[in-house]
């Protein structure tokens, strides 16, 4: 009877079942992207995981389209990476992270690629996880994504981004409080 919202992070049952539909559907239209995984084996985790299904539906919900690319073997942990052609449209006109957005007096974006991250409960990719994604296709040919950045390079206040351009797949890097409406992020999450 009372009308306070939940904060709880899950999907209702007939989200949960839309979910499943666009994500099972996304997996048979792209068998490349994960050789040799079953739907049913995927679907099994994932509703045994609902926190798991709620970040899924951030990722879609903020159009990264997300789909299998792989699965750890030793653990059993199925892996999901954003698979839209270019960088979700949802995530645009984000700075670096947190300190990054602190830094700026004015002009401030509306939020950072790091704290949306971890506020739909998925990580930014590794350069080694942009390059991987993509040798499954042609992603990011004309926006940009934010990609993980390793300390030594963010103490110096930058942080590095990755795009294909001329065929060619390029890391660059920025201030990390810099932002453009065409650069976002590709989230990554292991159910």
């Amino acid at each position: 009877m009372s009308n306070i919202k939940s904060n709880k992070k899950e999907l209702s049952p007939k989200q949960r079942e839309e979910l499943l539909k666009v994500l099972k559907a996304r997996f048979e239209k792209n068998p490349s992207r994960h050789k040799g995984l079953d739907w049913t084996k995927v679907q099994a985790r994932l509703e045994a995981k609902p926190e798991k299904l709620w970040s899924l539906n951030e990722m879609e919900r903020t159009g990264g389209e997300p789909d299998v690319v792989g699965h750890d073997k030793k653990s059993g942990e199925i892996i999901f990476f954003d698979c839209s052609e270019q960088t979700p449209s949802g995530r645009g006109s984000l700075c670096y992270d947190d300190e990054a957005l602190a830094s700026r007096k004015e002009h401030k974006p509306k939020g950072s690629a790091v704290g949306l991250a971890a506020a739909m409960g998925v990580e930014l990719l590794t350069e080694e996880e942009y390059l991987s994604l993509q040798k499954l296709g042609e992603f990011d040919t004309k926006r940009s994504s934010w990609i993980q950045t390793p300390p030594e390079i963010r103490k110096l206040g930058g942080a590095l981004y990755g795009e294909r351009r001329y065929n060619c797949n390029f890391i660059g890097h920025n201030g990390a409080e810099s932002y453009y409406q065409g650069r976002g992020f590709r989230g990554s999450l292991k159910v």
